[in-house]
């Protein structure tokens, strides 16, 4: 059988390091391949396609390539190798012993690689982690996305500060506030939101034990101190429709510490609001502020998606509105989460 003439015929193959022909060294020619640079898949599906087919013609044929190609591909893994892996003369095409210890090893393990490297059967899914909603703004982006990729959007509620990129539970997560600088992220910003008051719409008379189970010192005998005065303040509110951020020093404040929007420190120093009841996550803080431990304090979406019988949602004048961000880790990022984030940062 000939195999291409000048191509393919002649001992032309490059000899081994230690001078023999056919000498691949005494372990297995593919545990080298680790430590050398240049090899590509391309090359072992190419020397595999020849070893299997014992000809350059129906190996081309098989990888729908050019036969000069094919033979290029060869003989740059064995300059790489450094060793003969076939022997070709204008009749035939046999294996040496180098070309059999490699082709033994390959044959189990290219298969093994191609279904590895398969994209999954399936549509692809990225989880878009948050904490207690989702901003309204998600649901074209999330349109674009799927429109664009044809993965799909797994929605994935945790409630931890970074809605689950902590734990690697989400891919790309919306995250409420200030990013922390050492959190190994990228972020995107997507929109700002209103802030406001939730007040609780039957504040606890005075002497209502309820008052009294948040931290601090106990009442007096008379009735007065902290918890007599905290009373007192949410019963001055208790009917507004409009609070300055200001003001809110003054009230108790109930703070969702754990997935929150608002702490303390968003005050000036010498005058900030003093936490009275903390929550772990919206829903206890929800519950919290409905039982009058205490006012809250929200982005608008929460006054809109999560109404309560106990609770009044209230504007708020001059207070800094919430950032929102989309983030990702900075390193080791998911590809579908590089794409959503792309999407989101274009004008």
């Amino acid at each position: 059988m000939n195999d291409g003439g000048g191509g393919d015929s002649g001992g032309t193959g490059v000899r081994g390091r230690s001078g023999g022909g056919d000498e691949g060294g005494d372990g297995g020619v593919l545990d080298a391949l680790g430590g050398l640079d240049g090899i590509a898949l391309r090359h072992l599906r190419g020397f595999l396609a020849v070893a299997e087919e014992r000809s350059f013609t129906h190996a081309a044929d098989r990888l729908r390539i050019g036969q000069p190609a094919l033979t290029r591909t060869v003989r740059a893994l064995e300059t790489t190798l450094g060793a003969r892996l076939l022997d070709r003369t204008t009749r035939r095409v046999e294996l040496t012993d180098a070309g059999r210890r490699l082709h033994a090893e390959l044959a189990p393990l290219l298969p093994r690689l191609a279904a590895a490297l398969r994209p999954p059967t399936g549509r692809a899914l990225l989880r878009l982690g948050f904490t207690s909603l989702l901003p309204a703004a998600c649901t074209p982006l999330t349109a674009a996305f799927e429109a664009a990729t044809g993965a799909g959007v797994r929605l994935v509620r945790r409630d931890s500060p970074l809605a689950g990129l902590e734990a690697g539970e989400s891919d790309v997560a919306v995250v409420r506030g200030e990013v922390p600088g050492d959190a190994g992220l990228r972020t995107a910003l997507l929109l700002h939101e209103p802030r406001v008051a939730a007040l609780p719409r039957t504040p606890p008379p005075a002497g209502d034990s309820a008052a009294h189970r948040t931290p601090g010192p106990p009442p007096r005998p008379d009735g007065s101190g902290p918890a007599a005065a905290r009373q007192a303040a949410l019963r001055a509110v208790a009917r507004r429709r409009v609070l300055d951020w200001a003001e809110l020093a003054d009230l108790p404040l109930v703070v969702n510490t754990v997935t929150g929007s608002t702490r303390p420190e968003l005050w000036p120093a010498d005058r900030r609001p003093q936490p009275v009841c903390t929550a772990g996550n919206f829903d206890e803080w929800l519950e919290a502020v409905a039982a009058g431990h205490g006012v809250g304090v929200a982005p608008e979406p929460v006054a809109e998606r999560h109404p309560h019988p106990g609770i009044r949602y209230v504007r708020l004048k001059n207070a800094p509105a919430v950032p929102v961000h989309l983030a990702l880790p900075a390193r080791d990022a998911h590809p579908l989460a590089e794409r959503f984030l792309a999407l989101a940062a274009r004008p």
